[in-house]
């Protein structure tokens, strides 16, 4: 096997996982960036701190991205679907955070895998596809709202009595603890997707013939997280922490709270890859709406709505495209 196209194929890994990091450093961080809980640069900090921390807590959602989606290719033709899988996922990052849409990375790398796999001729797992990522894709967001607009309405009936300013001081400084296991969430499920895929790539090279993890590879994909995490991604974190709804620190930390326990449960529990995206808008959503259903602004809903359904089919053309074109120009 080239150890050329090996050691390219984890290099466009590790910079997908740096664009990860920098394209959805707003789901840890936006909504205690917006009620001043923290300044920008401390809440990237312990961000990025969170997120290198939450990368070892776990190695489930790995292994369903590396055996559950598709089927392991092998020889050249493997590596290049992997490097396309990679450049279309980093492609759809790329473009998401331009224009400031908190679209999911996770599922634009899937749907790279998916759109690659389908053009190298690579059996697809849609049983796999289905369970694991496109009723997540479905149920999460659905319970971020649900759960988010719960968690608030009890908030607000337990301090019903409070002095207004007073708790929302305290809640400022409890959303220090929320936006902190948000992102330790974020690590636990964003930073091994690129694991598993990592693996994928040795398993192809034969440098490996099991599925663990090396404890580099863990390093790596934590260290190149928190790296894209530090360097921030303020476009997105407009979109989540004002133009959806003008957040205050309690809906800031029931939001928090909510998208954090959902990725723990689905992590833990059910290893599904979740979009850390996906469950954190939907909370702030829920929340939101506990307010009055007008004071969310449906319209950036919308449209942040469609970008999710239409990540997956984008990334996978985009892959397949790269695909074919890396056949053409290297046989």
């Amino acid at each position: 096997m080239d150890t050329f196209a090996l050691i390219m194929t984890v290099g466009v890994a590790l910079f997908f996982t740096y664009t990860n990091g920098f394209h959805d450093s707003a789901n840890a961080i936006a909504t205690s960036v917006s009620t001043r809980a923290l300044t920008p640069r401390a809440a990237l900090a312990m961000a990025a701190v969170m997120n290198l921390a939450g990368a070892f807590l776990g190695s489930g959602v790995a292994k369903t991205v590396s055996e559950g989606l598709i089927q392991t290719p092998h020889g050249s033709s493997g590596m290049g679907i992997l490097f396309a899988a990679l450049v279309g996922a980093i492609a759809w990052n790329l473009v998401t955070w331009y224009f400031g849409l908190p679209s999911s990375s996770s599922h634009a790398l899937f749907g790279g895998m998916v759109g690659a796999a389908l053009a190298g001729g690579i059996a697809v797992h849609w049983s796999g596809v289905i369970e694991k990522i496109v009723l997540p894709m479905f149920i999460s967001p659905i319970i971020g709202l649900l759960l988010g607009y719960l968690v608030m309405c009890v908030i607000l009936w337990l301090f019903r009595k409070s002095n207004p300013h007073r708790a929302k001081r305290g809640f400022r400084i409890a959303q220090t603890v929320s936006a902190a296991g948000m992102a330790l969430g974020h690590g636990l499920q964003d930073a091994q997707k690129t694991m598993g895929v990592v693996v994928m790539a040795l398993s192809i090279a034969e440098v490996q013939e099991h599925n663990e993890i090396p404890v580099w590879v863990k390093i790596a994909c934590a260290a190149m997280l928190s790296l894209g995490t530090y360097a921030g991604g303020w476009r997105i974190m407009r979109t989540l922490g004002r133009r959806i709804i003008e957040l205050d620190p309690p809906q800031g930390f029931a939001a928090e709270t909510t998208a954090a326990s959902v990725m723990y449960t689905a992590s833990f529990m059910f290893h599904a890859p979740i979009s850390t995206t996906h469950v954190i808008t939907s909370a702030i959503m829920g929340v939101g709406a506990t307010k009055r259903v007008s004071a969310v602004r449906w319209g950036v809903a919308k449209n942040i709505i469609l970008g999710w359904f239409i990540t997956m089919p984008a990334a996978a053309v985009t892959a397949a495209v790269v695909f074919w074109a890396v056949k053409l120009v290297f046989g």
